[in-house]
């Protein structure tokens, strides 16, 4: 029987892109970025075979991008329904650079979506987090397992808490690169807590 199968990556994004797609866009942001990678082990010890990432890949792009409705939240739910509510972004488009799958992603002006955009002009750390469902197979030698034929793509999110070691976007931009001070995490932490304040009308944290 398949389960909920979530695996995360860097997103990379730098202050300079980020200025140049609002003003290139009319304000709107939208990136590029990798999406997922096949035949590599990622940092759960999966392995996604490339055909059965090409395969979801094109009915990704026939259905829920096609129709308009390739929404991803903020932070993954262990869910497979992709709630309206906490959508901050639509994926636009996807195609390969080697096994590599691209993406081309529009953050949303929706809550979840000013959110993640405040969070990446700030420089915090985020990835890209494929949610699917689906089964695996364990390798011979014990440390791997490999995506089999009923895995099924639900979605990318953005996550700024993975639960994959190691998963965290690196900010490219001004001083905060390499190793973030406490301070940093501090002033993060703080404008989240306003952002969240000023949406909800109610501050609980």
């Amino acid at each position: 029987m398949g389960r909920l199968l979530i695996d995360t990556i860097p997103f990379t994004m730098t202050k300079r892109q980020i200025n140049e797609s609002l003003e290139d866009n009319n304000g709107r942001l939208i990136v590029n970025g990798v999406l997922q990678r096949a035949e590599a082990e990622n940092q759960n010890g999966r392995v996604y075979p490339r055909s059965i990432l090409e395969r979801e890949v094109e009915k990704y792009k026939g259905r829920e991008i096609k129709e308009n409705r390739a929404f991803g939240e903020l932070d993954h739910p262990e869910s497979s329904v992709v709630e309206l509510k906490n959508t901050s972004h639509i994926i636009r488009d996807v195609y390969w650079k080697g096994d590599d799958v691209m993406g081309r992603v529009e953050v949303l002006k929706t809550p979840s979506g000013n959110i993640l955009k405040e969070l990446l002009e700030a420089g915090c750390t985020v990835g890209i987090s494929s949610r699917g469902m689906g089964s695996v197979k364990e390798a011979s030698s014990g440390n791997t397992v490999t995506v089999e034929d009923d895995f099924d793509l639900i979605c990318w999110d953005f996550v700024s808490n993975p639960s994959t070691h190691g998963a965290f976007m690196r900010p490219m931009n001004e001083s905060v690169v390499g190793n973030v001070k406490t301070q940093s995490y501090k002033k993060i932490n703080t404008l989240v807590r306003d952002i969240i304040c000023e949406i909800d009308g109610v501050c609980s944290i």
